[in-house]
């Protein structure tokens, strides 16, 4: 049983791949220009961004979670770290701290949605609100600041890193996404995190405490949307408190295009990379062919559906053994 969803898994993972690849030529065909090399960049920036996102969504889906409080802590710390930058603060002491208050938020999701045993989805949905909420009333709704040259240089579309003609931040993601795989095939936390998805009632019988699990990883969810926050600070140039609403259905389309099951138990981050790409490739090619913006969100929620509808109507692991 395990093999075959392994294999099925795998299946989804190469189709998504080859969508991607699908929709590239298509693009380059249709769109003069697409496959330019300032395009490429581009294209692989924003995807880099969307997989920084989705770390966190990847690792609570398969935990048999939810997280709904991505797209408002990515404005969370996009505009705390704006502000405090903006008033004077050392960056690295920005980035600590607005790392720390991200992780308090996260295990404060998990806590309560495993602890007092309240779905996910209504938790980090009003989390999400309460944080987005004190932002608004700290900034009076008027943020200011920006991020340091070098986090702007970290994710410019026009930057390189030494012989390779990409800027820093899709290397970087590329070696983020090596870890975070290794992380979950080779560590114990990987398969604590499997064993939870798969079978919540017997994780105890295992010695697996399923709340210490929830909130490590919503912590760990919020803590990679915070970083996502702070690279988009960088890419737009300025603070803006609903930068991430754009995340709030892509990083759950990325997790579940790539193979994982929103029932949990299954799922791995390279599956998730390939869903980023073809999210991207697919708003990339609609916006080139001269789509309207609720066209192309239109058609994203399309997706969306048509994917939940697929893959979301498995019977959990669980009842399968």
């Amino acid at each position: 049983m395990a093999q075959t969803w392994f294999q099925s898994t795998n299946a989804r993972v190469a189709g998504a791949f080859a969508v991607a690849v699908v929709l590239q030529i298509a693009g380059t065909l249709l769109i003069p220009g697409y496959s330019a090399p300032f395009a490429i960049r581009a294209l692989l920036v924003i995807a880099s961004l969307l997989a920084v996102a989705s770390i966190g969504q990847t690792l609570v889906v398969i935990l048999g979670g939810i997280d709904l409080s991505i797209p408002f802590v990515i404005g969370f710390a996009n505009v705390v770290a704006a502000q405090l930058y903006g008033n004077g603060m050392d960056f690295a002491v920005v980035c600590l701290i607005v790392g720390v208050l991200a992780i308090l938020i996260g295990a404060l999701n998990g806590l309560i949605s495993r602890g007092l045993n309240i779905h996910p989805l209504i938790v980090t949905l009003g989390i999400g609100m309460i944080v987005q909420g004190a932002v608004l009333l700290w900034t009076g709704g008027f943020p200011s600041g920006s991020a340091p040259q070098a986090v702007s240089d970290f994710v410019s579309i026009g930057g390189s890193i030494g012989p390779l003609p990409v800027p820093a931040v899709v290397p970087c993601v590329a070696v983020l996404a090596l870890l975070v795989t290794v992380v979950l095939a080779r560590t114990p936390y990987g398969r604590r995190l499997y064993a939870v998805g798969s079978n919540p009632e017997a994780a105890p019988l295992a010695l697996i405490d399923p709340v210490r699990m929830w909130t490590m990883t919503y912590a760990a969810s919020a803590f990679f949307a915070a970083v996502a926050g702070v690279l988009l600070l960088g890419f737009t140039g300025s603070a803006y408190g609903d930068v991430g609403q754009p995340y709030l259905f892509q990083t759950i389309a990325a997790v579940v295009v790539g193979g994982a099951a929103l029932v949990g138990g299954r799922g791995n981050y390279f599956g998730t990379i390939a869903g980023v790409l073809v999210l991207t490739e697919i708003n990339t090619l609609l916006i080139g062919l001269g789509f309207q913006p609720s066209t192309v969100q239109a058609a994203l929620g399309f997706v969306i559906v048509l994917l939940v509808s697929l893959y979301g109507r498995e019977r959990h692991v669980s009842a399968t053994i």
